[in-house]
């Protein structure tokens, strides 16, 4: 697909795993483009379920492998839960259909919202998030990860760049100054679920605080993000995050 549309840079930053770079033959060989090792940290602030992207950081780092494998034990428990409070409201879905979906990655609540429309529970992933597993639905656990504070310092400490994952998603954009107090250094101004004046409202608080401009599909899966792999993005809004990763 990354052939097909063009890419030329990528990462695949999967939540709170570096598996993907276990790969044989590995994944710059596959693509055929320059790859950015990278990973998605789950993380809880405030209120809101904040994803922290960390891109060249170095796989051996020994706390920073520790940390995400803790994220990785609370994201198996969250969504056992998840299930439990499924089948609870006579939504009949077990969990190794989930463990299915998530094909041994790290598993979340998009594996779950899969494994509904697989089971036809729901018509499509984002029903499901709509009706069964976003706040306020009959399956909606919170997340207890670590804070965004936290994994920007993992990040830094594993010789990586920290970047605000999909800002216009979270409920309070106010917490990217405090991230930047905390040593964040990137913010993803460019994604799929963007709207114009959020792109520029995201690029001008980039300038402001002096952080690199970074782009991303969030490509999980085809029923998840019909948009595909890629994003169009001038490459002088990048360059200056370019130049710290490659």
């Amino acid at each position: 697909m990354m052939r097909r549309r063009g890419v030329t840079v990528f990462s695949v930053s999967d939540h709170d795993t570096l598996d993907a770079y276990d790969a044989e033959p590995s994944l710059a060989q596959r693509a055929a483009a320059t790859v950015v090792t990278g990973v998605e940290i789950n993380t809880t602030y405030r209120g809101n379920e904040v994803h922290v992207l960390g891109y060249g950081v170095a796989r051996d780092a020994p706390a920073f492998a520790d940390a995400l494998a803790a994220n990785r034990e609370a994201r198996a428990k969250r969504v056992a839960e998840i299930v439990r409070k499924l089948n609870a409201a006579g939504v009949d879905l077990p969990l190794d259909a989930v463990l299915a979906e998530s094909r041994g990655s790290s598993i979340g609540r998009p594996h779950v919202a899969m494994a509904l429309v697989r089971g036809g529970h729901v018509a499509s992933v984002d029903a499901a998030f709509k009706g069964l597993l976003s706040r306020g639905g009959p399956a909606y656990v919170p997340s207890l990860h670590i804070t965004p504070q936290h994994a920007i310092a993992l990040i830094a400490s594993a010789g990586g760049v920290s970047v605000l994952a999909h800002p216009g998603r979270m409920r309070d954009d106010d917490v990217i100054d405090e991230l930047h107090d905390a040593g964040l250094v990137g913010l993803e101004v460019f994604h799929p679920s963007h709207s114009q004046g959020q792109v520029a409202h995201f690029r001008r608080r980039a300038r402001e605080l002096g952080l690199v401009m970074t782009a991303g599909s969030d490509f999980h899966d085809r029923r998840y993000n019909a948009a595909g792999v890629g994003v169009e993005v001038d490459v002088d809004d990048v360059r200056p995050f370019l130049d710290l990763v490659t």
